[in-house]
């Protein structure tokens, strides 16, 4: 998997990353802060020139490693010596075989969801943000910065202070207070925006060209193609975890899109590694109704993604023009998966659902992925006899307006045993 590289060599040490290419026109720039090609202005992802020619030493070499993301170092672009630097170690999560919710939904072919919640601070985002951080790193940054739905930003502002860097981050004003709280905690400068998240990210877009932001290392922004590296470890770790095999089935949540992308491209160099035998499987993409710009353009067969104004309870996906929606189509197309969305009530009862059967509080995006699963099967879209692994990327405890209104005690008693026979509970 070696990659030729233009002229312009890498002048940071990151592993195995070599240059910056383009996932429109396939230009190369050498390793630095910038997120979109100077030739045609598209994206630009990490390259690599990857270990080749011993999968199961490979394998060997992972398996001896630390229990976080950091044991697949040698694919991600990093340092060799990450382990022994301050950071928040996220990574190698649970995989639940979820037995329970496989019999509410009618699936025989094994059942799992990948459930992030024990990150941190709670989210998947401290994935991505750590692999940020060492970008930051290796280019003198001495502030950390983003624009967040809500977990970034807690993510961010924990992983700065580990880390020993400033951080500003931005979120729309009206975030649960949960989010909030969690964002602000960590004592740095939290600012919240009038508007939503796509007015927050034009505006940290702008910031980044003004003195103001000089020195600043924008996670989602100028750090994007290192930071959206970080989701490829849950495509790593399903894989690890399923013994080093591939699942038929996966179902992602959409905000910007991203996670989607690296997962899929992860999944692909496991199997040109040879570390995982080479099989069809589909990728599912889950938007919740009052935001699904992607599941609109799937479902109408366009290629182009229009953007919307969100309008959801789901408000760490409520991306109404995600940057990397096309290419979601463009994967759930080629791998024969789908995109598809749930209402309000369907997402609160499916978290409901996941917590009944299987002990798992998520947060509204699990509701999502969650609902999307079970609307999927009925649907006929998902095949339930074969293996299914569900995403759920943060903790219900974030969330609790979501459930709050219907979740209560189930009686409120004397402190007697008369009282409670009264209540019927006994027996």
């Amino acid at each position: 998997m070696a990659v030729q590289v233009t002229e312009n060599a890498p002048t940071v040490a990151l592993g195995p990353a070599v240059a910056l290419s383009c996932r429109e026109c396939g230009q190369r720039n050498p390793l630095g802060p910038i997120f979109a090609c100077q030739d045609c202005f598209g994206p630009l992802e990490v390259a690599y020139d990857l270990p080749s020619g011993d999968p199961e030493g490979l394998k060997k070499q992972i398996e001896a490693g630390p229990d976080n993301i950091w044991r697949y170092a040698p694919l991600l672009p990093v340092p060799a010596d990450v382990a022994d630097k301050p950071n928040l170690n996220p990574g190698f999560t649970k995989l639940v075989q979820a037995d329970r919710l496989a019999a509410e939904l009618g699936v025989t072919g094994g059942l799992y969801v990948k459930d992030d919640s024990g990150n941190p601070t709670h989210s998947f985002k401290d994935r991505v943000v750590a692999i940020a951080v060492e970008a930051a790193r290796a280019f003198g940054f001495t502030t950390l910065s983003c624009s967040s739905t809500g977990n970034l930003a807690g993510a961010v502002g924990a992983a700065a202070r580990r880390a020993g860097f400033q951080s500003c981050v931005f979120i729309p004003h009206d975030l649960e207070a949960g989010k909030v709280v969690m964002a602000a905690v960590y004592g740095g400068d939290l600012v919240g925006i009038e508007g939503n998240y796509d007015d927050v990210n034009r505006f940290c877009s702008e910031l980044i060209g003004d003195p103001l932001g000089e020195g600043w290392g924008f996670v989602n922004v100028n750090l994007r193609p290192y930071y959206g590296e970080g989701s490829k470890t849950l495509a790593y770790e399903i894989c690890e975890q399923l013994g080093w095999r591939l699942p038929d089935q996966i179902v992602i949540p959409i905000a910007s899109g991203s996670q989607l992308t690296k997962i899929d491209k992860g999944l692909k160099e496991l199997i040109a590694l040879g570390l995982v035998e080479d099989k069809p499987y589909k990728i599912f993409g889950a938007q919740a109704e009052g935001c699904s710009p992607v599941s609109a353009a799937f479902k109408a067969g366009h290629d182009v993604v229009r953007p919307q104004k969100p309008k959801t309870i789901a408000k760490s996906l409520a991306i109404g023009n995600p940057a990397d929606g096309p290419y979601v189509l463009d994967i759930a197309r080629r791998t024969g998966g789908a995109v598809e969305d749930v209402n309000d009530e369907q997402i609160v009862d499916a978290i409901k659902l996941l917590a009944r059967t299987e002990g798992i509080f998520a947060e509204t995006a699990g509701g999502v992925t969650v609902g999307v699963t079970k609307k999927l099967i009925e649907d006929g879209l998902l095949d339930p006899s074969l293996t299914t692994v569900v995403l759920n990327t943060g903790d219900g405890l974030k969330t609790l307006d979501a459930v709050a209104p219907t979740s209560g005690p189930t009686a409120t008693i004397r402190p007697d045993l008369d009282a409670f026979r009264a209540a019927g509970l006994a027996g």
